[in-house]
C-alpha cells in the first residue's frame, strides 16, 4: 500500500464563498441602482433591464447546450453581466434591441468563447458597451432627462464643455440624464457599502481610481466632485473595475490598475473626442492585467525543487 503524502505550498484556504454566492451579493448590491433607475426613468428602464438580463441568461444557456458543456447559468454570472450591461445603456426605446445585441457580444464573444467565467480577458459588460458605443454611437448617446415624459438632452459631462454646470446635489441623487444605472451616486455608494460589508471587494481599486481622477481634476483646474459624481465613474469603479477575472491579484497590482484607470479616464474626458472615458479605460487596463500580475506577484516558496536529470 502506497501511503504517499503530497503537500502543496501555502496558502491553504477553505471558505464558504463560492461563485453563486459572490454573484448574488453583487446582484443585491445593484438593487439600489436598479430601483432608482426605474423610479427615474419609469417603465422603459424596467423593460431594458428585463430584456438584457433574460437575453444574457438565454445566450449562455443556449451556448452550453449547443456545445454540450455543463450548464453554468446557475452561478448567476450571466445575470450580473446582463444587469450591468443594462445599467450601462441609455433609457431609450432603442436600448431594448441594443441590450439583446450587447448581451450576445458580452456572453458569447467575450465570455463563453474564451472558456466561460474565469477565462475571459475583458469584462464582458464593459466590452459590450464599448462595442455598442462604436457600432451604434447615435443610439448609445440618446439621453433622456429623468421622468415619465423625459426629453432628449445632453449628459453633465457633455454640458460642461459648453459651460453649463450641473449641481453636485443633482449628480449625487441622480436627477440628471445619463445611462440607466450611472446617474445616482447615492445608489451606487449603497451598493459599495454592501460589497465591503460582505468582503466581496476591497477599496484598493475603487479608491485609487477615484482619487486619481480627483487629483487629475484639481491639477487641471476642474471640479473634482463633479468628475467623481458624473458619468459612469462610480458604476465602473465599484462594479466593473473590481471584477475578479479581469483585475490584478495583488494589492500593489490593484493600486497600479486603479491609477492607470484614473489617468486614462481623465485623459479621454478632457482631451478626447468622447465626454466619457470609463469604459475605454477599463477595457484598456484589462489588457495590461497579465503584465501587472507578472511584475507584482510575489515569488512562491516551499515548492519542490527540480531534480537534475
Amino acid at each position: 500500500m502506497n501511503n504517499k503524502l503530497s503537500v502543496n505550498s501555502s496558502p491553504h484556504l477553505k471558505d464558504y464563498i463560492s461563485t453563486p454566492n459572490i454573484m448574488l451579493d453583487v446582484i443585491i448590491a445593484l438593487i439600489p441602482a436598479t430601483i432608482i433607475s426605474i423610479y427615474l426613468f419609469s417603465y422603459m428602464a424596467a423593460i431594458i433591464i428585463s430584456v438584457t438580463v433574460v437575453s444574457s441568461v438565454l445566450f449562455e444557456g443556449l451556448y452550453n447546450m449547443a456545445t454540450k458543456q455543463k450548464q453554468t447559468v446557475g452561478n448567476f454570472s450571466a445575470v450580473v453581466t446582463g444587469l450591468l450591461l443594462a445599467l450601462n445603456l441609455p433609457p431609450a426605446a432603442s436600448s431594448i434591441w441594443l441590450g439583446v445585441v450587447g448581451s450576445f457580444v458580452a456572453i458569447i464573444l467575450v465570455k463563453m468563447i474564451f472558456g466561460g467565467i474565469g477565462n475571459n480577458i475583458f469584462n464582458p459588460a464593459i466590452a459590450a458597451r464599448v462595442f455598442l458605443t462604436v457600432a451604434f454611437s447615435s443610439q448609445m448617446t440618446s439621453w433622456l432627462s429623468p421622468g415619465v415624459d423625459g426629453i432628449s438632452t445632453a449628459t453633465p459631462l457633455a454640458l460642461i464643455h459648453n459651460g453649463i454646470i450641473t449641481s453636485n446635489l443633482d449628480l449625487f441623487l441622480g436627477n440628471i440624464p445619463g445611462c440607466i444605472g450611472e446617474t445616482s451616486a447615492l445608489a451606487l455608494l449603497l451598493g459599495l457599502g454592501w460589497l465591503l460589508i460582505r468582503k466581496i471587494i476591497t477599496l484598493d481599486i475603487p479608491l485609487t481610481y477615484v482619487l486619481t481622477v480627483m487629483v487629475f481634476a484639481l491639477l487641471t483646474g476642474q471640479d473634482p466632485i463633479f468628475h467623481l459624481l458624473s458619468g459612469g465613474l462610480l458604476l465602473g469603479a465599484i462594479f466593473m473595475a473590481t471584477d475578479y477575472t479581469t483585475s490584478p491579484m495583488t494589492r500593489k497590482g490593484k493600486i497600479i490598475f486603479g491609477f492607470g484607470l484614473g489617468i486614462i479616464t481623465m485623459g479621454i474626458r478632457l482631451y478626447g473626442n468622447l465626454p466619457e472615458g470609463v469604459s475605454f479605460s477599463i477595457l484598456f487596463m484589462n489588457v495590461l492585467v497579465p503584465l501587472i500580475d507578472r511584475y507584482t506577484l510575489p515569488k512562491s516558496f516551499g515548492g519542490l525543487k527540480k531534480k537534475n536529470a
